[in-house]
């Protein structure tokens, strides 16, 4: 009997026992289905970081900081030297003020002096009072930094232009209509007001050219976004006053190393700055342990989907074992003409694999079909406020590779079976009642 016609009669013999099978094949479903959408899941969320989140900030962009000041819930001793760092703020990832210890230009100068180091630049921080536009209602906004290479997701317009002399800014889309326009794309080009307070408390104001209007992702809600024209605006009139001497203090500076630095170069100038008394960490860094909490939920429940699939499998070996008995003259005859007990033990192993295959394909459409529902419903309504989120996502590679686990599970079920109508005795066999 050749391949082909071994194939044909495995796909053939599945469906003797309709009932049987059918049962079966419904077990596979149930983890397949499941395998299909927790993967689905993972790949979903992980796509949105790659392309949302990670568009915080370039690869080859360190923010180095000094030795961050005691964070304990008792009273820690006052350092004259400690800023507060406002990390994340609306636009750098990380979130929440802490305390720092300042970095001075002997910082700068030994920061920059490290091997591997190409570049540094400190980030200054702006603190504003307000936004307004046209003489409308005062709105509270905070002034986010950019982190170096960050990608503005932007509903309208375009992102503010460093290299551009005049102020610029990008405001979010929750500030639209309070400020006053009738939608984003009537913001872009207007002019806002946004004003600082210096350390006297007396008020300043900075107007700036909208150039666009970025999407409510992760930043928050009323976080503006400048150009270096408009930071340098803010900065000194916040700081009008203050010697220059505590001007040059700063909670953190960017550092660039080479643009084709490998992974163990750019962690080999992290450790030397950590041998300086710095702390240098770059955006993969950050999402790393939200990236690791996300693959740590998707393989908790891949695990109960190769739960599902084990007792499925009991499954494909009950139905063949009793298809083995039942058939126990036919196999009898089959070996009398001549069969080999390898043929024999291939075509009762491919059945198992058809029965695997069918659960498997039948489970994974039916998860693309659902997952693909659910997904669009709640990006429409629970995740409208995050642009660009797919929350069940599918890979081509990943379904091939889970239903390929699928029919491998199935082929090792069906050993047992195939292995017993293979070593059967013609003889005993023609004579079974």
């Amino acid at each position: 009997m050749r391949a082909t016609d071994l194939l044909t009669t495995a796909v053939g013999n599945t469906f003797r026992s309709k009932t049987r099978t059918i049962l079966t094949i419904l077990a596979i479903f149930v983890g397949a289905f499941t395998l299909t959408i927790t993967n689905g899941l993972g790949t979903g969320i992980n796509r949105f970081i790659d392309s949302t989140v990670a568009s915080f900030g370039a690869s080859d962009v360190l923010t180095v900081t000094k030795a961050e000041a005691s964070t304990g819930s008792g009273p820690r001793q006052y350092d004259p030297d400690a800023v507060s760092s406002k990390q994340g703020g609306a636009i750098r990832p990380g979130g929440g003020s802490i305390s720092v210890t300042a970095l001075t230009p002997d910082d700068i100068t030994a920061i920059t002096a490290t091997a591997g180091v190409v570049k540094v630049e400190p980030v200054r921080s702006v603190t504003a009072d307000y936004i307004q536009y046209n003489g409308g209602t005062r709105y509270v906004a905070s002034v986010g930094t950019l982190v170096a290479g960050q990608t503005l997701q932007l509903a309208a317009g375009a992102a503010p232009e460093d290299a551009d002399a005049t102020p610029e800014v990008a405001i979010p889309q929750e500030l639209v209509t309070p400020l006053g326009f009738a939608d984003a794309a009537d913001a872009v080009g207007a002019t806002a007001t946004i004003a600082v307070s210096d350390p006297l408390h007396e008020q300043h104001t900075v107007t700036a050219r909208i150039t666009g209007v970025t999407e409510a992702a992760f930043a928050t809600g009323t976080s503006v976004t400048p150009n270096a024209a408009l930071t340098d605006a803010l900065f000194a009139v916040q700081n009008a006053g203050v010697p220059q001497g505590q001007l040059d203090r700063y909670s953190s500076v960017d550092a660039w190393v080479a643009t084709d630095a490998t992974t163990a170069q750019i962690d080999e100038v992290k450790s030397t700055l950590s041998a300086e008394g710095y702390t240098a960490t770059t955006v993969s860094d950050q999402l790393g342990t939200f990236t690791a909490v996300i693959n740590g939920i998707v393989l908790v429940l891949n695990a109960f989907a190769i739960i599902a699939l084990l007792a499925a499998s009991f499954g494909i070996v009950n139905t063949l074992l009793m298809s083995v008995q039942e058939r126990t003259r036919e196999i009898g005859l089959m070996k009398a003409m001549g069969m080999g007990s390898g043929r024999v033990f291939t075509l009762f192993s491919l059945e198992a694999v058809f029965i695997g295959f069918l659960g498997s394909a039948i489970g994974a459409l039916a998860a693309i079909g659902v997952g693909t529902v659910v997904s669009a419903r709640l990006a429409t309504s629970l995740f409208a406020d995050l642009p660009g989120l797919d929350l069940i996502a599918f890979d081509p590679v990943s379904i091939l590779v889970t239903t390929l686990v699928v029919m491998g599970i199935a082929f090792l079920a069906g050993t047992l079976p195939a292995a017993r109508a293979a070593g059967a005795d013609p003889v005993e066999s023609l004579r079974y009642e």
